[in-house]
């Protein structure tokens, strides 16, 4: 691996995993060295060794708060000081893997924190200046409800949709902060199709609820990414909400770019659910009566193609 430096601009030259890995130091150093105009040894070391974890730079949001320097597993400070923590050890490897890759696959079931950490990063990069927007979208699919008669514009239409996305921001930025970033499209919150034909760059970006996103849909989203962007697609294979005609192409996507590097892949389970105690335990029993029934069908479709098969012998040996 080498660089090459020219003006501002730095060129990093080798296998791709490395380059990466290189250049989320190099971003660490520079978020470092611009909070505190000067950059230590001891520094350079902690970030060369990985010593720094998950810690960021005090924004100015931190100071304004009395925060203090951020602590180790805090993403980003929210409102009211509040930290926003990677709890579990899937959601820490979640943000470990975005640091190193510019796209990632976060997969599980409901209440691991799959979108809210995703969403912390983004304000993490937004407030750091990694980047210069942020954008947030999904499918808008029904879950058994529908929606299409409710009353006012598309936006009071399709807002619904794109609830728990707003829940997750309200809880990461004050208001007045939130609606001003609204208003002058540094945070986007829209629907997916509403992705096409657009070049996303110089933003995070969040495809949440991608199970319900077809290979069209999750392919046209993948290439409207521009060379500085960075991605999170968040899902749960168990909650398809499409129609019967249709499959979801979150699980073909994972299949097809399992080994591209620059893209990682991280999946959750129940032991990452970080909501009421009892949804663990519902997520299980759920699992388990889904696994059953599912051996039940196959017994049944294979003791009627034995039966069949029997009738054929029979007629053959009438006739």
């Amino acid at each position: 691996m080498s660089f090459n430096s020219r003006g501002n601009n730095l060129k990093i030259s080798g296998s791709k995993k490395e380059t990466q890995k290189a250049k989320s130091k190099i971003e660490q150093l520079v978020r470092i060295l611009r909070n505190d105009t000067t950059l230590t040894i001891q520094s350079v070391k902690d970030v060369l060794n990985g010593n720094l974890g998950f810690e960021l730079e005090q924004s100015s949001d931190d100071k304004k708060n009395n925060n203090g320097p951020v602590k180790p597993n805090v993403i980003v400070y929210g409102n009211h000081a509040k930290p926003i923590k990677a709890r579990t050890r899937n959601q820490k490897r979640m943000v470990e893997l975005s640091e190193i890759n510019d796209i990632v696959f976060a997969i599980g079931p409901a209440g691991t924190g799959k979108t809210y950490t995703a969403v912390a990063l983004a304000v993490r990069a937004l407030k750091t200046k990694m980047v210069r927007k942020i954008i947030l979208t999904r499918p808008a699919v029904e879950a058994g409800e529908s929606l299409g008669f409710l009353p006012g514009d598309l936006k009071d239409k399709i807002d619904p949709y794109l609830r728990p996305l707003y829940d997750s921001l309200d809880d990461m930025l004050p208001g007045e902060k939130l609606n001003l970033f609204m208003q002058n499209r540094i945070i986007e919150v829209a629907p997916l199709a509403f992705m096409r034909g657009r070049t996303l760059d110089n933003a995070f970006i969040i495809l949440d609820e991608a199970q319900n996103a077809t290979t069209t849909q999750i392919k046209m989203f993948l290439t409207r990414l521009g060379p500085s962007a960075k991605c999170i697609i968040t899902g749960d294979l168990s909650q398809i909400d499409l129609p019967r005609n249709q499959k979801s192409g979150l699980r073909r996507a994972l299949d097809i770019l399992k080994d591209v590097d620059g893209i990682g892949n991280v999946f959750l389970n129940t032991e990452d659910v970080v909501r009421h105690k009892l949804v663990k335990d519902i997520i299980n029993r759920y699992n388990d009566a889904d696994s059953y029934e599912s051996d039940m069908r196959d017994k049944h479709d294979s003791n009627n193609y034995g039966r069949r098969n029997e009738n054929k012998n029979i007629k053959k040996e009438e006739e």
